[in-house]
């Protein structure tokens, strides 16, 4: 793994807490109705993905996960204000507007999506696994679900074809504690969502999800062992949600006073804590930072707010491959 330095700690504070300002951002706009359909946001699990994107090679390896994905291609390398403009359903989005806030997508960046059926990346992620180890590609597939999709059963037929034949893919399931409003402790009579790899032989384990630092060391050990040639890891990483499931949820499910001591891990506050403790920064140079990711949130909203909508002819032209498939109607008004 990379050695994580002074300039780590910096990268991880803006991209964490520019994530963190995005969505507030989205929060905001969704309220204003400039955001349609479902909207559900990372906020409290990003150092999951700043401890994935530290252990992970961005020039091959790959990822796909659910539908709360948002910064995660943006880590991967897709412009930021694409993300927001496919959000606004503008042509300048990441599908011109077309796939919404649960389909960002991105083959230039390999980010597989962004998928709105629970657990359906779970099998797709073995397959694009399994595409590199039959052409010879040296990537590993990061495969991301939540605690829900951990009861479907394509997870179990997936795990044991994944482990059959030894595919470079680590599974991670983000345990931010509660299935839309439904707790961990109610879909199954275990907690321990990590011990389902012991059934098939598959090293296994629970992370921190809160510390990047612990992350990217579990995701270094299994991107490694995967790259090696000897097969999947499935790590459950303990994280936590600030927000709803959805911008829809009411949260009765779960107290203030339970959201309060989450944030008290607050992992961009720990790395902010690192910051000014290790004196890699000053309170001066992290307002700077501050003020930095404001100006870049507000340059997203101004371009999707100013970007046009996709022409309605959009919306036929990437369904049929044929032009002349004789049920269009051509006369689109």
């Amino acid at each position: 793994m990379q050695k994580v330095t002074k300039e780590t700690y910096i990268k991880w504070y803006e991209d964490m807490l520019f994530w963190r300002k995005f969505e507030d951002k989205l929060a905001a706009v969704y309220i204003q109705q400039k955001v349609r359909g479902f909207l559900h946001l990372y906020n409290g699990q990003e150092a999951v993905l700043a401890g994935a994107l530290h252990a992970m090679d961005l020039t091959k390896d790959k990822m796909i996960t659910a539908y709360r994905n948002h910064v995660q291609p943006i880590g991967m390398g897709v412009d930021p204000k694409r993300v927001m403009a496919e959000l606004f359903g503008k042509a300048t989005g990441t599908s011109q507007g077309l796939g919404g806030s649960m389909h960002i997508f991105s083959k230039e960046h390999r980010f597989y999506g962004g998928h709105g059926i629970v657990g359906g990346q779970i099998p797709l992620g073995a397959g694009i696994a399994f595409g590199d180890k039959f052409h010879g590609v040296d990537g590993v597939t990061i495969c991301c679900f939540g605690d829900g999709a951990a009861r479907q059963g394509s997870l179990h037929e997936t795990f044991n074809l994944a482990m059959l034949w030894n595919l470079p893919v680590v599974f991670v399931c983000e345990n931010n504690g509660y299935a839309m409003g439904t707790s961990v402790a109610r879909t199954a009579n275990h907690t321990d969502i990590w011990k389902l790899g012991l059934g098939y032989e598959m090293p296994c384990g629970p992370v921190d999800g809160m510390n990047p630092i612990k992350v990217a060391e579990a995701f270094d050990e299994a991107i490694q062992r995967a790259r090696r040639g000897d097969g999947p890891t499935f790590l459950e990483v303990k994280t936590y949600r600030y927000r709803g499931h959805s911008m829809s949820d009411a949260q009765h499910y779960r107290t203030k006073d339970e959201v309060a001591e989450y944030k008290k891990l607050d992992p961009i506050t720990q790395v902010k804590e690192v910051l000014l403790e290790k004196n890699y920064a000053t309170e001066e140079e992290i307002k700077v930072i501050d003020k930095r990711v404001k100006a870049k949130v507000a340059e997203c909203e101004k371009f999707a707010e100013e970007s046009p909508y996709p022409d309605k002819n959009v919306m036929y032209d990437v369904v049929y491959d044929q032009e002349n498939y004789p049920f269009i109607d051509h006369k689109i008004k």
